[in-house]
């Protein structure tokens, strides 16, 4: 990059890179068996190229029963079938590389499958992998833990006639890293897919890996039993330091760690020099709900949202780097969920996406996002295939709160992990132009406007909206390593704020509602009229004196 004359301390190829997150399974079918496949990436790499961006985050697609779309993995190193081979992989990887992109792979050392051979040698009492995975001999469940797909972290195994820990599905048994050989497995593992030539890892709730020792009954009122002693652990620090030091360390690679009720300030202990790239988190995804958590619908608290992006944004400016993403293969859509996917889906589209490239940190496109893809719909509870949302309808129709499926539809229809994983829209054809064979899960109804043929063909799309930022972000560095001041502070509509490195200056500016507003910014008048770099809507005049905003209006000046 540096492409503007400047000098940047610090400067990383994956700190100016763009990430797009693939999910296999709904991204592109060649065979017709309704799953898309690792061909079906293949094909469409030239279209990725075409966009622009710079780096694949591949979902896995390695060996599974699928209980919970791959990352319930029973063979680390073999390719699911319904994926492909792993010449089909290793060609991806050709590919992308000859149009000088990156593969990041998707790691989940948390847990692995039932299935994975580990476990049925531990289960089967094998004293190689006795303690492998956290069994406990009682004739109870060991203690209160809670599993995040709902109910208890705890499971009765016939076979070994004990309880073994999963702190998400039954299928998916917590590895026990305190036993030196997991950890030297996991490593090796991780050594043979790094030279195989991969650019990196995603580490899947990465910081739930150490348990305090005697797994003890939480005490702690909160909203999830059992996190104060398996959420960032007493030995977590202790096991990346080592996963580092004898893996990523050793290779110029991506890593982003996913971490589980992180904050800025503890997120600096884990990122930077001899830590990790980057860590998602997830504290601007309680924007917008209430107390009781993720199915506890509420309106964006937008200064919540200034507060902790402006957090994170400051904290991590010399320390660290930031993950920038609204939606993922975990999230709704975002332009469903923080804009306006009916009468103002294109400019709200536009504005988040002003809003995703012009933070510090690397942007990260979850597939569908650059067309503007939205929630879907579930008529019937037997459409939905989220192993969370199912937990949750039925857990919630036991309860006293709900008496129908109606009742809960809408809960479901605004945070089911299923809206992101409906099968990606290429054109107004069968299925979206996914498969020619009956999908997996259900297409989105609006398919028909919604697709890539189409926003291809509209200079006005989001798509080229998406491009017009990729190349914006490429050309200039201020994009990338300018520093981050917040403006208008206490604006409950408008978040606006400055980048700044050396002589260039942005000035950002996001109405995130559908009211039509005027604002003050002082920072946009004076002798020099700032040069407005792109908006999403076509007649926007220089400003002067106070800013007219319309619906999720969205500007970028350049000074």
């Amino acid at each position: 990059m540096i492409t503007d004359g400047q000098s940047v301390d610090g400067a990383q190829w994956w700190k100016e890179s763009v990430v797009y997150q693939v999910y296999p399974k709904s991204f592109n079918d060649t065979n017709g068996d309704g799953i898309g496949d690792l061909p079906g990436i293949i094909e469409k790499v030239d279209y990725l190229a075409d966009l622009g961006v710079d780096v694949i985050w591949l979902n896995p697609v390695y060996a599974s029963p699928m209980a919970d779309n791959g990352y319930d993995i029973a063979d680390y190193r073999a390719i699911h079938p319904a994926f492909g081979t792993m010449d089909d992989w290793e060609r991806l990887l050709e590919e992308l590389h000859d149009r000088d992109m990156r593969l990041i792979m998707d790691l989940v050392v948390n847990h692995t499958s039932d299935e994975h051979e580990w476990f049925i040698r531990s289960r089967e009492g094998d004293p190689e992998y006795d303690e492998y995975y956290y069994w406990q001999d009682t004739d109870e469940r060991p203690n209160n833990w809670e599993s995040f797909f709902g109910g208890s972290a705890w499971s009765y195994d016939e076979t070994r006639d004990e309880y073994y820990l999963h702190l998400f599905d039954e299928k998916q048994p917590d590895l026990n890293w305190r036993n030196e050989a997991v950890r030297q497995d996991v490593f090796e593992m991780m050594r043979w897919w790094l030279e195989k030539g991969i650019d990196g890892f995603r580490m899947d709730v990465i910081n739930l890996i150490s348990k305090t020792e005697g797994l003890p009954d939480d005490t702690v009122d909160g909203e999830m039993t059992g996190a104060e002693h398996f959420v960032s652990g007493p030995k977590f620090k202790a096991y990346l330091t080592e996963l580092v030091t004898e893996t990523v360390g050793n290779y110029d690679v991506m890593t982003v760690g996913e971490m589980i009720g992180v904050d800025a300030e503890e997120a600096q202990e884990y990122v930077g020099e001899d830590g990790l790239s980057m860590l998602i988190h997830f504290e601007h995804m309680g924007v917008d709900t209430g107390d009781d958590g993720k199915w506890d619908v509420a309106t964006l608290d937008l200064l919540g949202l200034k507060r902790i992006i402006t957090d994170w944004q400051e904290t991590l400016a010399d320390s660290g780097w930031n993950c920038l993403y609204l939606s993922n293969h975990d999230q709704p859509r975002a332009v469903s969920r923080f804009g306006h996917d009916e009468e103002f889906r294109r400019e709200s589209a536009k504005m988040l996406a002003t809003f995703l490239f012009t933070l510090q940190g690397t942007p990260f496109i979850y597939q569908g996002q650059e067309i503007g893809m939205t929630n879907t719909s579930f008529a019937e509870s037997s459409q939905i295939r989220d192993v969370e949302a199912r937990n949750f309808v039925e857990n919630a129709l036991d309860s006293d709160a709900y008496e129908s499926y109606e009742e809960v539809r809408p809960i479901v229809e605004s945070r089911s992990r299923d809206n992101t994983r409906t099968p990606m829209q290429w054109s107004d054809t069968r299925n979206a132009g996914f498969s020619e064979g009956e999908p997996w899960i259900g297409v989105n109804e609006d398919y028909e406007t919604v697709n890539v043929e189409a926003a291809r063909d509209d200079p006005e799309s989001v798509w080229h909206y998406y491009r017009d930022l990729i190349d914006l972000r490429e050309a200039l560095d201020v994009f990338v390593y300018g520093e981050y001041d917040l403006l208008l502070p206490d604006h409950t509509e408008v978040f606006a704020y400055r980048r700044t490195l050396a002589d260039d200056e942005l000035i950002v500016v996001c109405n995130f509602f559908d009211s039509e507003l005027s604002i003050d910014l002082p920072q946009l008048t004076g002798d020099e009229t700032p040069e407005l770099l792109i908006g999403n809507y076509e007649d926007t005049d220089a400003p002067a004196g106070d800013i007219d905003l319309r619906p999720y209006e969205a500007r970028i000046y350049k000074r």
